[in-house]
């Protein structure tokens, strides 16, 4: 039997997911929660550059949002290929900045680290689970 709200989450004509794919599934979106977060404080509130502009740096994360909570593979894959940006705005970040900029580029680093593997066992893990499952005749 299908719960209301997982029915709501799954695509039609496919199998629920298997705890595996849930936590991987949590923890992109911790991710992705965590880097659209981080971004706003950073350019808004914590160590703004500038007039607050900045903060539309987050928005392509905003986008991936459904996806993930509908286990769309498509998304998972372009999303585990956007993170690099963040993370070379965290590497140039952390190393020409000093302070709290500094320690707000290395917890972006961390996040997009964190998100990039959630993102990579998750389409790993469903690509064997679709590999191992028999052909319909």
């Amino acid at each position: 039997m299908t719960l209301p709200s997982q029915a709501a989450t799954v695509p039609e004509g496919t199998a629920q997911p298997d705890a595996v794919v849930r936590s991987m599934r949590a923890l992109a979106l911790a991710g992705v929660a965590g880097l659209v977060l981080l971004g706003l404080a950073w350019e808004l509130w914590l160590a703004p550059t500038g007039s607050g502009t900045l903060a539309v740096k987050v928005l392509p994360l905003a986008f991936c949002l459904p996806g993930l909570l509908r286990h769309r593979m498509y998304t998972y894959r372009w999303l585990s290929l956007l993170v690099w940006l963040y993370f070379l705005e965290g590497v140039v970040r952390a190393t020409t900045e000093g302070g709290l900029s500094q320690a707000l580029a290395v917890a972006e680093i961390a996040l997009t680290l964190l998100l990039f593997a959630a993102c990579a066992m998750y389409i790993r893990w469903r690509l064997r689970k679709a590999a191992q499952r028999p052909e319909a005749a």
